[in-house]
């Protein structure tokens, strides 16, 4: 019997982004279940990578250069790309893929309604793992910071046009609007699952255009082995942070408003003596100028044995995020035996439990430290194993993967 073909779809492959991570992870465990796995990406965005699946690049990066550009003016993400739509779509016929799985198609290298009229008559089986909100609003992949509700009732005067994918000169967020809703509901309901990664995602959508397909909810997982409780005590000596002393640690990729950079300049403001507050991740030089001598700044780490170490000496990690579907920093401080305090926004809370962190509401930076203190004040060794063993029966990246698996199976009926 010849091999199932699962082809996947997302801009990027990179190992350092969580979606090429996630897609690259994906496709090795189909390979364990006897599999054919096939990798598709910009080519234009990553260059040729390698990868165990094999890969399928979209593109070049004059196509993502033409594609951002008109982004840029007129406000046509995912419009762009037609030519390499065209070889991608031959090269899917060339595939015969028995489950198409997309991940994102926003990132310049992709002509979505080429690729959906396609899908809509190509009868396979296609799969759409929501990691933001792009595909059902007209412009932004996330809303929450600034309240907007436009997306349900058909975007127009986008508030967000200057933020990605940022259009300098037109607002056509009620056009693409239209254009996306009248792709991405082409596919036949008996062909297409989405499968967003949070609970709160999966009820945003259902006041979407999409409400009517079939929903299933599979959270993100993490590497339990990689993120396991470590010796702290060397990351603290590292930093000069005594071993008696509070440590509240933060992460971002890249520190902005939306990420709680601001509320955590408010909380330092706030600190008692023998408490240090640690910030991990990228920042403009002038938020490095600003930064006051309680914050001990780390640039950024991509050793995760490090990042590890980091999780395990803090008595607290804090996400002060105002806009986030299911962050996977969450669950790595909880693996690595540290408790979470996070701010009531969009699924950061769905990883916690009262036994493993504190959730507090959006912008209350003196109850967010309050709640620090409280799990300082906690049986230390009970609160880390408490957090481990909810990672454990809840993280693995290994079961969520084999729910991706189940799912692709009952999709083609074994």
């Amino acid at each position: 019997m010849d091999k199932r073909r699962l082809l996947q779809i997302n801009p990027v492959l990179r190992q350092s982004t969580s979606t090429g991570r996630i897609m690259r992870e994906i496709g090795e465990v189909a390979m364990d279940a006897g599999w054919e796995s096939y990798l598709a990406f910009s080519r234009g965005r990553d260059g040729d990578m390698a990868s165990t699946s094999q890969t399928v690049p979209v593109g070049t990066r004059l196509d993502v250069a033409v594609h951002g550009l008109s982004t840029r003016l007129l406000d046509r993400h995912g419009l762009g790309s037609r030519r390499a739509t065209r070889r991608f779509i031959a090269d899917i016929e060339r595939i015969d893929p028995d489950i198409i799985h997309i991940h994102n198609i926003h990132g310049y290298f992709l002509n979505y309604p080429m690729l959906f009229r396609y899908l809509a008559e190509c009868g396979k089986p296609v799969i759409w793992t929501v990691h933001d909100c792009w595909l059902y609003t007209g412009h932004c992949y996330y809303y929450s910071f600034i309240g907007c509700d436009r997306w349900e009732r058909g975007c127009g005067h986008c508030p967000q046009r200057g933020s990605f994918p940022r259009s300098w000169v037109r607002d056509r967020s009620a056009k693409n609007f239209r254009q996306k809703r009248d792709a991405f509901l082409s596919v036949p309901a008996d062909k297409f699952v989405i499968v967003p990664v949070s609970d709160w995602i999966r009820g945003e959508m259902s006041r979407s255009f999409l409400k009517g397909y079939r929903y299933e909810v599979i959270h993100n997982g993490i590497d339990l082995e990689a993120f396991s409780p470590r010796e702290g005590s060397g990351v603290r000596a590292k930093y000069g942070i005594g071993a008696d002393d509070t440590l509240i640690l933060g992460l971002a990729s890249i520190w902005i408003k939306e990420k709680g950079f601001d509320d955590l300049m408010k909380m330092s403001e706030m600190l008692r003596g023998g408490e240090r507050l640690v910030m991990v991740g990228k920042m403009t030089p002038e938020q490095e100028k600003s930064l006051p001598k309680s914050i001990t700044y780390i640039r950024r780490t991509d050793n995760v044995a490090e990042l590890a170490e980091l999780y395990s000496a803090a008595t607290a990690f804090v996400n002060p995020t105002w806009q986030d579907n299911y962050p996977t920093v969450n669950l790595e401080a909880q693996a690595c035996g540290t408790p979470v305090v996070t701010y009531r926004t969009g699924g950061s809370p769905e990883s916690l439990t009262p036994a493993t962190g504190r959730i507090v509401e959006q912008g209350d930076v003196a109850g967010m430290l309050s709640a620090v203190r409280e799990l300082r004040n906690l049986d230390r060794e009970e609160l880390r194993a408490l957090c481990r063993s909810h990672a454990e029966a809840n993280f693995s990246k290994h079961d969520r993967y084999k729910d991706y698996l189940r799912l692709y199976e009952s999709l083609l009926g074994r």
